[in-house]
């Protein structure tokens, strides 16, 4: 087997999520820990060029025109590539230790889902989340992945609450450990039409898996289509991941 290796020359490609409108000719000043990151990390330089996005304008080209006093300054001069449409897909969960955290804010940015929401359960072990850290995990997995959006991140809520509060129009991929659905890519595809799949969310329970009072809650909801992941016992950070492709395929855009 071969590997064909990069010349040393060859930079590799920088992309940053920014707060700014993105629009030709315009002047963006980035943040001190973004102008560390291309200066000091990257080592660019003033003439160089980097990709920008905001989730609402596209991928725009910048290049570097100043470095002063620890901050980058930017000019936009083009848009590479126009925004587009993404499926209407929340992960919520109940949350998990940090490292594993770190992982489902990471690859379920990629994956492409739309919403990371975390919610407490009667079993859930670990009681208060980091929404800053998730939110930075996620920007710097769309900065790499070539999305074009980062998934929002809810407030952490209690799971009946989260219920209680529930979107109309809005259905529930809900993962039962206990096998009691159907498995899970066909009852997607038996629920609807992959043209029209509108506005989803999978739940995810914690590692004791939800009591059975919270499991008639989720059944309970006028949306909910329970699915079955499969015989082996797995991870909450795996059954996520798993649950979040099996989606994609059925119903999203892969």
């Amino acid at each position: 087997m071969q590997f064909q290796l990069k010349p040393k020359s060859e930079k590799m490609s920088v992309r940053l999520f920014l707060e700014n409108d993105l629009k030709q000719d315009a002047l963006v000043a980035l943040s001190r820990e973004q102008s560390h990151y291309l200066a000091n990390v990257m080592r660019r330089k003033v003439g160089d060029t980097v990709s920008l996005f905001n989730g609402r304008d596209g991928e725009w080209a910048a290049t570097i025109g100043a470095l002063e006093k620890r901050i980058v300054h930017l000019r936009i001069h083009e848009q590479t590539r126009e925004q587009q449409a993404e499926p209407d897909l929340w992960l919520v969960f109940a949350p998990i230790k940090k490292a594993r955290l770190d992982f489902i804010a990471q690859k379920a940015t990629e994956l492409g889902v739309s919403n990371l929401t975390p919610v407490i359960t009667r079993r859930t072990i670990v009681d208060r989340v980091n929404t800053d850290r998730m939110k930075a995990n996620a920007i710097e997995a769309a900065e790499q992945c070539e999305r074009l959006t980062v998934p929002d991140i809810g407030e952490t809520v209690k799971l009946e609450q989260c219920l209680a509060n529930w979107p109309e129009g809005r259905r529930i991929m809900f993962c039962d450990e206990e096998l009691s659905g159907e498995p899970a890519h066909a009852a997607l595809q038996a629920a609807c039409d992959k043209s029209a799949a509108g506005a989803w969310a999978i739940l995810i329970g914690p590692e004791g898996g939800f009591d059975d009072r919270e499991r008639e809650l989720i059944k309970a909801k006028p949306d909910c289509v329970t699915v079955s992941l499969g015989p082996r016992v797995l991870r909450a950070d795996t059954a996520a991941m798993a649950a979040i492709s099996i989606w994609q395929s059925a119903l999203g855009d892969w």
